[in-house]
């Protein structure tokens, strides 16, 4: 059973705040590194190292247990269509493809030369949303990068736990 669009958006929200703490560290590190330089190649490499780290994130998530901890928190799971866990290139290629909810609002960003954070910030939302409502065109209700990587999220089941008495007794 797919769960419904607005339990993963809520999943997405969180996996925001998770995925900070993540990023936070990562920044640490990245900055003990390279000894806080500020040169334009370090703050290039700032960048591709934040997005290899996020990707190691979901990646590892998606094919070690098929979810990560906030889809762990909402009882979800991402798997192929088949139902099976996620190879390795199926969950890079879903990374890569789950861009699409930020990329082509940057992009416009920069092809017209968008700096003030709130035209950004309103780019990105029209994006997220118009990324969103892919999923009210699909027949199963999934997103657009679940359905190109060949994934789909599904709902886990309550574990059932037996009442206190019946364990004592």
């Amino acid at each position: 059973m797919t769960p419904s669009v607005k339990r993963r958006l809520i999943a997405m929200v969180y996996e925001t705040f998770l995925l900070l703490a993540v990023e936070m560290l990562a920044v640490a590190l990245y900055l003990l590194i390279t000894r806080n330089n500020h040169a334009p190649v370090f703050q290039y490499g700032l960048k591709v190292w934040l997005f290899v780290v996020t990707g190691a994130y979901f990646v590892w998530g998606w094919t070690n247990s098929g979810h990560t901890l906030a889809m762990k928190t909402w009882r979800m799971q991402v798997v192929t269509n088949g139902h099976a866990r996620l190879p390795l290139h199926t969950a890079v290629a879903r990374y890569l493809l789950a861009w699409g909810w930020f990329l082509p609002a940057l992009l416009a960003c920069t092809l017209l030369g968008l700096k003030d954070k709130g035209q950004i910030g309103a780019a990105v939302a029209v994006g997220v949303v118009g990324w969103g409502l892919t999923a009210f065109l699909d027949r199963d209700r999934q997103f657009l990068h679940d359905r190109l990587a060949g994934t789909r999220i599904v709902a886990l089941p309550k574990k059932k736990t037996a009442p206190a008495a019946a364990e004592a007794s």
